[in-house]
């Protein structure tokens, strides 16, 4: 728990989000934070203890910030750590957990502003609802994403199909999916970005797929493969990612999908009466 109005704590979260980390690299930086105080004058070796990580992985953390070692990182902290209150005053009582839901806070507030023009989620939209089977691809920490939006998805399109997995049997079913007759895929993206998802995206452009990608920057490795990218940020603030915003994007497609579904509604009402009659659900 960071203490309350402790302003080093509040800055030293400013410098570690800032960075792209792994989730070693995360434990650390929640250990200085969570030490803000006495951060600047600890070894990497107490570090390395204090955190449950190798010396080298200190190292290998003060270079992926930017410093030649873990000295540097160290002078850097007594230099940042000290002095009056931040700016952001009203935010320094924040504990590392609630730090971490204001920032998805902000990214959804991001995410807002982005569909002020809803013109990429309508022609993304039109391009999905049209491809039928509808396939949906996530691998690793996105697989969950895409199941997700797959399970709501099948409820308003005839036959979406979930592709969870790389490799040979991935090609296998993409190509089945071509032959009945897909146009597109959906696709979630979202960082640490597997090899094995951009050789998806390559073999699904050359099997003459169109890509619609949800991911967490415009400038993703899987932008290149893509035809169109609606970037949605993810959260960094704990030691594995959170996905609000790509997880709600997702949702939005959905809706907009059902405008280009002319059977959507009664799908929907079908499914209800069907699950209404199998006590599907608990009231």
């Amino acid at each position: 728990m960071v203490p309350e109005n402790d302003g080093a704590s509040a800055r030293l979260m400013k410098l570690f989000e800032a960075q792209r980390l792994t989730p070693t690299q995360r434990r650390i930086a929640h250990c200085l934070v969570r030490r803000a105080g006495e951060a600047p004058y600890l070894s990497s070796v107490e570090v390395a203890e204090l955190a449950g990580v190798s010396q080298p992985s200190v190292t290998r953390f003060a270079v992926a910030l930017g410093f030649d070692g873990y000295p540097a990182l160290r002078k850097h902290l007594r230099e940042v750590a000290p002095g009056a209150a931040s700016p952001d005053a009203a935010t320094d009582s924040y504990n590392e957990y609630q730090e971490a839901v204001h920032a998805e806070i902000e990214n959804l507030r991001h995410l807002a502003a982005l569909l002020a023009d809803p013109a990429p989620v309508a022609r993304a939209a039109t391009l999905l609802a049209a491809s039928q089977p509808l396939l949906v691809l996530g691998l690793r920490a996105a697989s969950a994403q895409a199941a997700g939006f797959a399970y709501f998805a099948a409820k308003v399109h005839p036959d979406v199909r979930l592709l969870d997995e790389g490799g040979t049997m991935f090609a296998d079913r993409l190509d089945a999916a071509v032959r009945a007759g897909a146009t597109a895929m959906m696709c979630f993206a979202l960082p640490r970005h597997p090899r094995e998802l951009v050789d998806a995206l390559a073999y699904a452009k050359g099997a003459g797929l169109t890509v619609v990608t949800v991911a967490d920057s415009a400038f993703a490795p899987v932008a290149a493969h893509s035809d169109l990218l609606l970037p949605a940020a993810v959260g960094t603030g704990l030691a594995f990612d959170t996905a609000c915003a790509p997880m709600l994007l997702g949702r939005v497609l959905i809706e907009a999908m059902c405008d280009s579904l002319p059977e959507a509604q009664a799908r929907l009402e079908a499914f209800d009466a069907r699950a209404a009659e199998r006590g599907l659900f608990v009231e």
